[in-house]
């Protein structure tokens, strides 16, 4: 994947994450016996690795549906860490079944761990996971649908695209089309104690020298453009540093030939999926959209109108926004919903509604069909 010049392809997750154990496993992949009230293992194979997960069953076995938890960035050890115990639960409860993997080279999934894994590579995970679950019968799996938060906001309408047999999804601070990493940046910067003239200078300069790189400025006037810019030391410590003189001009030279990373105009950030508003606006599907009002990772104000001006206007599709004050990216607690803030935070409270909107959304939404 290409590098824009200006914004790197980052995207900044709040996880509580610890080391990941990394084992490979051999072993051809058996149907699992599933039985009520149980966390059973699987295996499936996807891009010739197996992957292993975990489904969970309610308690009384009879699940209506099935939930396929879609990670966001990040490495994953669903066994140790637990991970995304509360909502398996949650859902389990309702009788809702789970199903969620470790990512390739981390748990008990074999192959290498890559943190910049193509979301098409993710979304094809998806798409396997599934399918083995609809072949094997697992509890639920006449009715799939999806769940995920941040990064999973281009990986799920990905695979949602590809199979129209999903039923429903659920996403949690979605993203836009484009990388996050210049909103996260300018975002977080009044928090880091710059002044807010300063942050205004900054944001003219990032799209100023944006449109000098892409109509073919040189290099001098680049710099002159964008002093305050590289000279930040947050940003420089986010990003690393800047273009030299030879960097930005084969840079440009690519471009030209047509081997230029696909940018968006106004920051020149990673465009992660082409015509993402026309794939969304294909989709026939039931969706709840989660924002917090706080939310300094993405941009949650232009996914909320991409949501609503793609799957709101598909008459084969329903959408539901519902938006948290006092919430950050996670939807826990804040005061700023900053990078800094979410640092020092020794505990973390989902913002009240959070977890009472999904129950009720699926359960007039998703389980009363």
């Amino acid at each position: 994947m290409g590098r824009p010049f200006i914004a790197s392809a980052m995207l900044v997750i709040l996880a509580a994450i610890g080391g990941a154990c990394t084992s490979e496993t051999a072993t051809t992949p058996t149907s699992p016996v599933f039985a009520a009230g149980e966390s059973v293992d699987f295996v499936f194979e996807s891009s010739g690795l197996q992957l292993s997960g975990i489904v969970d069953v309610p308690e009384n076995g009879d699940a209506k549906a099935l939930i396929i938890i879609v990670h966001s960035y990040g490495e994953t050890d669903i066994r140790r860490w637990q991970t995304y115990a509360d909502e398996r639960r949650r859902f389990n409860a309702m009788g809702i079944a789970t199903a969620v993997w470790d990512k390739p080279g981390q748990g008990q999934s074999e192959g290498v761990f890559d943190i910049d894994q193509s979301v098409y590579e993710s979304a094809q995970e998806v798409l396997d996971a599934a399918a083995y679950l609809k072949r094997i019968n697992a509890p639920g799996s006449n009715k799939i649908g999806l769940w995920g938060g941040s990064r999973a906001g281009w990986i799920a309408p990905i695979a949602l695209s590809r199979d129209s047999d999903f039923a429903f999804w659920v996403s949690i601070s979605g993203t836009t089309a484009e990388d996050n990493f210049s909103y996260l940046l300018l975002s977080n910067l009044p928090h880091e104690g710059y002044p807010l003239a300063e942050v205004e200078t900054i944001a003219d300069e990032w799209r100023a020298g944006c449109q000098l790189y892409r109509n073919a400025a040189s290099f001098t006037a680049y710099q002159d453009a964008t002093r305050t810019l590289r000279a930040n030391d947050y940003i420089l410590r986010m990003r690393g540093e800047w273009p030299t003189r030879l960097e930005y001009t084969l840079s440009q030279r690519r471009c030209k030939r047509g081997d230029c990373p696909r940018v968006d105009p106004d920051r020149c950030d990673y465009v992660w999926i082409e015509d993402f508003a026309g794939m969304l606006s294909t989709l026939s599907i039931d969706v709840l959209a989660i924002f917090g009002e706080k939310d300094l990772n993405v941009d949650w104000r232009k996914t909320k109108r991409l949501y609503e001006e793609t799957l709101d206007d598909n008459p084969n599709a329903s959408l539901t926004v519902r938006t948290f004050a006092g919430s950050d990216h996670a939807l826990n607690v804040t005061e700023s919903g900053s990078l800094a803030e979410m640092k020092q935070q020794s505990t973390r409270t989902k913002v009240d509604g959070y977890r009472d909107t999904q129950v009720q959304w699926l359960t007039e939404v998703v389980l009363a069909e």
